[in-house]
């Protein structure tokens, strides 16, 4: 066992979650108020110019979050972006009325970011100019640190003995003007988050992961932003009932249809037409308007107009030639469904149930999930085609390929060359 492996299974997370052993009997303390109270809404050049000044002159890690208006607006741009730093206080900033923040980004770009799941709310920020340079994320951290629980108002409740009130999470924050129990909770989400950065960065430290989170994070404002998705209607939910290629092309015309509809009207896809009622008609290619208003999801409430833009999708699909109708899964760029290793090969299946015993038993050492200790898909990548030969330097580096990080190379690489060394029985 590491050093770090033995700080782990003797840490007091293992059965407080955690807490510090002497804050157990501590009862939380809500937190109604932001200190400094509810600042003013950033809505015009003049008052971001002061802001930017502000944040420039302050000192330490700056916290960050911003808000979407995920199921109702089309996209996931960021309606109210939140930030507070030593010396600067906390800023409410609209990124509608402002939607160019690249000169504040400029302003802390020196400074270390403090976010919660940073990775949910880097795309919106880098739409609007701010891209950080180095990051701190509560919610890996707390997953490396081993915590049972990694929401932000779990986290700031065990670590630091204060509830988040996080009733207006999903509230529709394109709203305009934004309600005041709103913009208090939208403070008091980076109120305490450069808090629990510093008590997170001791835990990690006392359990020997410190340097294992800062590769995290760096991996993660090193990361260039997400290529689109290939063919996203094929996520509809329900797909898997479309077996025909023809009830496919149906999803497709009637998916992409509802997503030209929803970006015109900014508004969210699932509020246009649901999934359900596109898989439904695409399962029994109606033949006339008559026929879709009959089905789940093309009702009464439905006007004779829609009606026909949706019938008209699905006479696309109808009218397509057979070469044109899509297939009927997505082209594999790696090893097959582990469901079929059995069969195709068994040997690999049996690498794949080593490999996966031994990270299982390795994460449980080491308290935290497995997913966090190194990739599934790395897993199954590296047992379906193992290196030649199998040994400590080639899984190292087929490992280094996949783009595991050095702290996941050092932990994982001797348990996955036994693995790999396994026979199929």
């Amino acid at each position: 066992m590491t050093d770090a492996q033995e700080t782990a299974a003797d840490s007091p997370l293992r059965t407080t979650g955690g807490a510090p052993p002497d804050d157990v009997e501590t009862a939380p303390i809500p937190l109604l108020e932001p200190r400094d109270g509810i600042p003013p809404v950033i809505a015009d050049d003049a008052s971001l110019t002061e802001v930017i000044a502000a944040f420039a002159a302050g000192t330490g890690p700056v916290a960050v979050d911003a808000e979407r208006a995920s199921g109702y607006r089309y996209g996931q741009r960021a309606y109210l972006v939140q930030l507070r730093r030593e010396g600067a206080g906390t800023a409410l900033i609209d990124p509608v009325a402002c939607p160019d923040l690249s000169a504040l980004g400029e302003a802390i770009s020196d400074a270390e970011w403090v976010l919660h799941a940073a990775t949910q709310d880097l795309p919106c920020l880098r739409e609007i100019g701010m891209v950080p340079t180095r990051l701190f994320d509560t919610e890996l951290a707390g997953r490396l640190a081993g915590f049972p629980r990694v929401g932000l108002g779990a986290m700031v409740e065990s670590v630091l003995s204060f509830i988040l009130e996080k009733g207006h999470s999903a509230v529709d924050w394109s709203t305009r003007p934004l309600p005041e129990p709103w913009l208090r909770y939208a403070a008091l989400d980076v109120e305490l988050l450069v808090d629990l950065r510093d008590a997170l960065e001791k835990e990690l430290e006392r359990q020997g992961k410190l340097e294992w989170a800062r590769q995290e994070f760096d991996a993660i404002a090193s990361a260039p932003p997400s290529e689109p998705r290939k063919d996203p209607w094929r996520r509809t939910s329900g797909m898997h009932k479309v077996r025909r290629r023809r009830q496919m092309a149906a999803v497709r015309e009637l998916w992409q249809a509802r997503d030209r509809i929803a970006q015109r009207r900014d508004v969210s896809p699932g509020k246009v037409l649901g999934d359900a009622a596109i898989v439904e008609a695409a399962l029994a290619l109606p033949p006339n308007v008559h026929a879709l208003a009959a089905l789940n999801g093309f009702g009464h409430r439905m006007g004779r107009r829609q009606l026909e833009q949706w019938q008209a999708a699905i006479d696309r699909a109808k009218a397509l030639p057979e070469a044109e109708l899509p297939q009927p899964g997505q082209p594999v760029t790696g090893p097959p469904p582990p469901r079929a290793w059995a069969d195709k090969d068994p040997a690999a299946a049996a690498r794949l149930s080593a490999a996966r015993a031994a990270v299982s038993t390795l994460a449980e050492q080491l308290t935290m999930p497995q997913e966090n200790l190194i990739s599934p898909d790395t897993v199954r990548r590296l047992c379906w085609e193992p290196p030649k030969p199998v040994d400590a330097e080639s899984v190292a580096a087929a490992l280094a390929g996949y783009g595991a990080r050095a702290w996941q190379v050092e932990q994982v690489t001797p348990a996955l060359v036994k693995a790999l060394s396994v026979k199929d029985a």
